[in-house]
């Protein structure tokens, strides 16, 4: 009986926060990294670095098109060139934390995220570069 009041429990959290993704357009322009771009669906690839960066903390200092305690994403994506040596360092840049390229607050380092992972991430963020 315990088993099944905890799965009936964990199916309801489940469906509450997938329910709790509404927002109001203004506030999806700064909160969700995905809102930056077309009306059109996210390639796959892009869907899974905007899920690893909606389960991280990057959100907390970076928005898509606004400077909070961070760059804005694309503030990032125009800066840097798009290559494959750019992704590697602005992912050993995402783990390992530093400070001094966008001003004197540190960037919190991620030493639990995969290089994988915060490649995907890093190739997002660059996607979004102004045409």
């Amino acid at each position: 009986m315990k088993k099944l009041f905890v799965g009936i429990l964990a199916l309801a959290a489940i469906y509450s926060c997938n329910n709790s993704t509404e927002t109001k357009a203004s506030d999806a322009k700064s909160t969700d990294p995905a809102a930056a771009t077309t009306n059109t669906a996210p390639s796959a690839e892009n869907e899974k670095a905007i899920n690893l960066i909606a389960q991280s903390d990057c959100l907390t200092c970076h928005k898509v098109d606004e400077k909070t305690t961070g760059p804005a994403y694309r503030d990032v994506a125009n800066k840097y060139e798009n290559n494959d040596a750019t992704v590697e360092l602005l992912a050993k840049k995402v783990i390992a934390g530093g400070k001094g390229n966008w001003g004197e607050i540190p960037m919190t380092p991620h030493p639990n995220l995969s290089e994988a992972d915060a490649k995907e991430m890093v190739k997002y963020v660059l996607s979004l570069r102004n045409k």
